[in-house]
């Protein structure tokens, strides 16, 4: 028996439960780790919630990252031995492959061996942030030195991993958040402009910092209104990568302004990244080197116990974070 997160119903963070439920043998290509950690992500507050890309059969388990030990391995598994320090790749689908738990059974290429100088809760809070940001950035976007790339929600574990991968390869990082209150701190974090979208004009302060050439990338998880400006600042042939909604107004398509300066706005998920071998390994040797030298450090708001859960998710849901939440298991 082990003890998992379970929900029978969708709703708030107190739908979650502890349950003690029979644990299977890991089968063919499979890896069984002994969970340690685990990161917190909205989607498992989506899915929760029952507003997720995935509808589950109750009840389900749920999450995304975890970070642990090799407890077993099925057959045919050849670069995995019990005792191995790992951590996951987020699966495509958390209701097939769940998290949240003190095991946890994941095929083989979702396992990674993480550099040994990382304790489990910085392991656990790599995959997520790093392969999205890297994804829309790196991969899609092709950001490189000289650029200029807005990253909005960028408090969130998702924008300070991309404010470290901008760093990384000499682009220009301009932080939005909504008020001033993180300013300092996104600038401790490595952006070099942060601009309060509740407090300044976002596309007056956005055509100063970037100059006449604008802004070639931006990175948005919000939507709605800030469409408007954020396209207003953008470069001729500049790029918007939309991965999250967060705003609850309508977005609006600013026409005029996407053909006069023939821009792309396209939607992402992380899946493109993780669904396709050969940009996973690209991505995985990126980021692992950039954890190795310290380009790359996962920030961490807080830790809970795994008892917690249900404070874990209230935490994460009241939008107060400056960084990952972790359970240590």
């Amino acid at each position: 028996m082990a003890r998992l997160v379970r929900f029978h119903q969708h709703g708030g963070p107190e739908v979650l439960h502890i349950e003690d439920v029979r644990l299977a043998r890991p089968g063919p290509g499979d890896v069984q780790i002994r969970v340690k950690a685990l990161g917190l992500n909205r989607a498992e507050a989506l899915l929760r919630a029952g507003t997720y890309i995935e509808t589950p059969t109750l009840p389900s388990g749920l999450g995304l990252e975890a970070a642990g030990l090799v407890e077993a391995v099925g057959e045919d598994v050849k670069d995995f031995a019990p005792g191995d320090s790992v951590s996951v790749i987020p699966p495509q689908s958390m209701i097939r492959w769940p998290a949240y738990g003190e095991f946890a059974t994941y095929p083989a290429g979702l396992i990674v061996k993480h550099p040994p100088s990382l304790d489990w809760p910085t392991a656990a809070a790599v995959w997520m942030q790093y392969l999205t940001a890297y994804g829309a950035l790196i991969d899609i976007a092709g950001l490189h030195s000289g650029d200029a790339v807005v990253i909005t929600a960028a408090s969130s574990s998702v924008g300070l991993a991309a404010i470290q991968i901008a760093n990384r390869v000499g682009a220009t990082a301009i932080a939005v958040t909504r008020t001033s209150a993180k300013r300092q701190a996104l600038l401790d974090a490595g952006a070099a402009h942060v601009v309060a979208s509740a407090e300044e004009d976002l596309a007056a302060r956005m055509n100063e910092i970037a100059g006449p050439l604008g802004v070639r990338v931006v990175f948005d998880a919000i939507g709605g209104p800030i469409f408007e400006p954020l396209t207003a600042a953008m470069s001729r042939g500049g790029i918007l990568i939309e991965y999250g909604g967060l705003s609850c107004e309508p977005t609006p398509f600013p026409l005029s302004v996407v053909l006069a300066k023939t821009l792309t706005l396209r939607g992402y998920l992380v899946h493109e990244i993780t669904g396709n071998p050969a940009r996973l390994a690209a991505a995985k040797s990126f980021i692992l080197e950039g954890l190795e030298t310290g380009a790359l450090r996962p920030i961490i708001d807080r830790t809970f116990p795994f008892e917690q859960i249900v404070e874990a998710h209230r935490f994460l849901e009241s939008n107060r974070q400056f960084g990952k939440i972790v359970v240590t298991v």
